[in-house]
């Protein structure tokens, strides 16, 4: 479940790039099919901090 936390951080901040138009024709990409996740970057970010709360929950001893 951590690893799917960090994945969904690290497309955070890709879409974030992809909003800002750093990433050039992939970020156009991007933004095509998750034109959504472009304009608001932080829905993917909310996800990754409750998959890695959920992570830590169920990991607890």
């Amino acid at each position: 479940m951590y690893f799917v936390a960090g994945a969904l951080a690290i497309l955070s901040g890709l879409f974030y790039m992809a909003g800002k138009h750093e990433l050039g024709g992939f970020g156009a990409t991007m933004c095509q099919y998750g034109g959504t996740f472009c304009d608001s970057p932080y829905y993917v970010l909310v996800a990754a901090i409750l998959a890695g709360v959920w992570a830590k929950f169920v990991s607890m001893r």
